[in-house]
């Protein structure tokens, strides 16, 4: 049995704000432990036979980051990239599809890759279990042992256990998100666990049912898959046929169905699951599965606390101190500090709503922002001028461009720079300087084995970022 994982990555994370940011969002960040939500999930198949390299499906904007966290582990996995976002039922085709389009027909291990499970080895003897029976041609999802009354979560009902040693159940059927009465019956009768989102079944099983549930998602993926672009490890699909594909969650387009009996789809069981298992969608899940001292609190970063119980406390560029509180969320980055209390951190997405509607930048991306050749600082700005840390990759360089309303000094402060202004190249090193005029055709490049590090300083009319015109890019993304 070969086993492919396949990771959903495409969500925002907006109630996680200001660590989750829409270009760079919670399934990209070290939330709990060393690696990242996304490179947890890539690893969690590890130690299980006939386990492929994984499968993952993102948005575009974010391929170079995703591709550069699957490549820190070491692992050399596919990259599907969405055009548009299209909800899980279009992402599980065109998984699917493609796994077929390489003549096999592995089971796929259905994974949104910004979830949390702290008990790996339960995790794996449940993909285990649940791998045999799609071998069999079953549908399988895990349901989540509930141990409170959530009203945040949907709800599987199970039916009656399957024969064998798996600890499956038939799947009677999903419900919504329930209001706390419902909720605490759904607790009482054991008959209820929370739904997961993680899917185990053969491509082929997902393709048949798709096809009888959702024939018009089927027939779009295949239109995008048909005229997708291969380019090493990134798979651009077809991005007219792809926007015109519906959008569906995996549930409603094919599981309820199961549920509700329709002809010709595959039989649904369930398997409880009890592993430390978190969604993380919000402040106070992810208090509740980190570490935490003797009061209850859990922080990260050069934080002090005093007098402080049942608080969240994260630092990234400077001392956070909280003295007498109790119960809050307290979240600081170079451009961004949140206070909340625990019990409205679902309102969070609030605040990143209305950073969205006002098209500010602090909805959008970090202060330190990842590129495809290393990433940059915005250290500083003011009226006509913005100053950068800029770091480029050994061997890395950014693209020949041009920009119409601002010019840029270079200080080189580590490493040795090549620079193509106009017509002529040189060399910049450590202490050394050089200067971009506006209107001049530039590239910067680190031709050397460690890191280069400049600071780049701006100034013209206007500084923004879709100030660029590409004239040459490794990276596929040449025009303005």
């Amino acid at each position: 049995m070969t086993l492919l994982p396949v990771i959903l990555s495409g969500g925002s994370g907006t109630r996680l704000w200001p660590l989750s940011r829409e270009q760079y969002p919670k399934q990209l960040l070290p939330l709990v432990g060393d690696e990242s939500l996304l490179q947890a999930t890539a690893l969690r198949l590890d130690g299980l036979p006939g386990v492929a390299e994984p499968l993952l499906v993102c948005n575009e904007e974010h391929r170079f980051v995703v591709a550069e966290q699957v490549r820190l582990l070491g692992r050399k996995g596919t990259l599907l990239l969405e055009p548009v976002g299209r909800n899980t039922a279009p992402a599980l085709t065109l998984a699917a599809l493609w796994a077929l389009g390489k003549n096999s027909d592995p089971v796929l291990v259905v994974m949104p890759a910004d979830h949390v499970i702290l008990d790996g080895e339960v995790f794996r003897d449940a993909v285990r279990r649940a791998g045999a029976l799609a071998e069999a041609g079953m549908a399988v999802t895990f349901g989540i042992t509930p141990d409170s009354p959530e009203t945040g979560y949907g709800y599987i009902q199970r039916g009656s256990a399957l024969p064998g040693d798996t600890g499956a159940s038939t799947l009677a059927r999903f419900v919504e998100k329930p209001d706390r009465t419902t909720a605490q019956g759904y607790l009482d009768s054991g008959d209820y666990l929370w739904n997961s989102g993680i899917f185990i079944m053969k491509a082929s099983t997902w393709k048949s049912a798709v096809a009888l549930c959702r024939p018009d998602i089927l027939a779009a993926c295949e239109a995008a898959l048909a005229g997708a672009k291969v380019d090493g490890d990134f798979v651009r699909v077809a991005k007219e046929a792809f926007a015109a594909c519906p959008s569906d969650s995996i549930d409603y387009a094919v599981m309820e169905k199961i549920t509700a009996g329709q002809a010709g789809l595959p039989a649904a069981a369930v398997i409880p699951l009890s592993a430390g298992w978190s969604d993380v969608g919000a402040w106070d899940s992810l208090w509740q599965v980190l570490p935490k001292d003797a009061a209850g609190n859990a922080f990260r970063g050069d934080v002090m606390l005093h007098d402080t119980t049942d608080t969240l406390a994260f630092a990234e560029s400077r001392l956070v101190a909280c003295v007498g509180v109790r119960d809050l969320v307290v979240v600081e980055t170079p451009d961004a500090v949140l206070v909340a209390h625990q019990d409205r951190t679902q309102d969070v997405k609030k605040i990143a709503e209305r950073l969205k509607r006002e098209a500010r930048g602090e909805a959008q991306v970090h202060r330190k922002v990842a590129r495809p050749w290393g990433s940059y600082d915005g250290v500083d700005a003011g009226e006509r001028f913005q100053v950068k840390r800029i770091v480029v990759k050994p061997g890395a360089s950014l693209s020949l461009q041009m920009h119409h309303h601002r010019a840029e000094h270079w200080i080189v402060v580590r490493g040795t720079a090549k620079v193509t202004r106009g017509e002529e190249t040189l060399l910049v090193s450590e202490n050394e300087s050089t200067f971009i005029p506006l209107g001049t055709k530039h590239r910067l490049e680190n031709p050397g084995k460690v890191p280069l590090e400049m600071i780049e300083v701006q100034s013209g009319s206007y500084l923004g970022e879709d100030d660029i015109v590409r004239f040459e890019d490794h990276y596929g993304r040449q025009g303005k």
